[in-house]
């Protein structure tokens, strides 16, 4: 059942008695109304925390996208308080779709959501599909507790990434060689400017033959994430 009106009225008396209970459906405040959510709760308190963000809004995309719900289940697998959410005008999400613009203050808000929820989060990472992964980018340039990104698919000839100047946090781009939206050539361009910069290393898997949508490539695709997020948490872990 949806958050119904009682249940999100306790949650604000006491919202971590709701989560705790594990209910995955949740509202939160956007700034431009409720934005509706799916979160993964995890009882420890530096448990690192996710945000997933899903492909353009006026083209399908939401938070129930298949490959959205596997970036979702992989860091919910992997320990991580987990959240994907709708943009606004997006399912119960209010709102307009925005440019962009306002899709950005949507995922700075759920951010800021997830860190009052956990605020000694050990880690915080960022995934994005498509649109999503254009701007989960954005995002990590004004959050720098972000430590790591998945972009899949990012649309390199649609939108502009010169913020990226240079980018703060290492991460993995994934995109497909048959893409017809998004020529694999301009994501290339994206990766090796990303690479020219110091302190960080990026991360690039092509996966032959896939398409923007990856519709038989996605446990190639889960692969590709698992491996990377489970490489760079060993890293993180300490020795000894």
């Amino acid at each position: 059942m949806f958050l119904y009106e009682g249940a999100l009225a306790a949650s604000r008396r006491n919202p971590l008695k709701l989560y705790r209970n594990n209910m995955p459906e949740v509202i939160f405040n956007g700034p431009d109304g409720r934005l509706e959510g799916r979160y993964h709760h995890v009882e420890d308190e530096t448990a690192p925390i996710a945000l997933i963000l899903h492909p353009h809004p006026l083209y399908g995309g939401n938070m129930n996208n298949r490959l959205v719900y596997n970036l979702f289940q992989l860091f919910k697998a992997r320990g991580f308080a987990v959240l994907r959410f709708n943009f606004r005008g997006v399912g119960r999400s209010q709102g307009e779709f925005d440019q962009g613009v306002g899709e950005l203050s949507d995922a700075a808000s759920a951010l800021d959501w997830m860190q009052q929820i956990k605020p000694d989060a050990g880690a915080c990472w960022i995934a994005g599909f498509s649109f999503g992964a254009w701007i989960g980018m954005q995002l990590l340039m004004r959050r720098p507790e972000v430590e790591g990104f998945i972009s899949v698919s990012p649309p390199a000839n649609m939108f502009d990434f010169s913020f990226l100047a240079p980018c703060p946090s290492s991460g993995l781009i994934i995109h497909g060689t048959d893409d017809d939206l998004v020529p694999e050539p301009d994501v290339r361009k994206l990766v090796d400017k990303l690479k020219s910069q110091k302190g960080i290393v990026i991360d690039y898997e092509k996966i032959a033959g896939a398409s923007h949508f990856y519709e038989n490539e996605l446990d190639e695709v889960d692969g590709l994430v698992g491996r990377y997020v489970d490489g760079r948490r060993s890293e993180a872990e300490p020795v000894g």
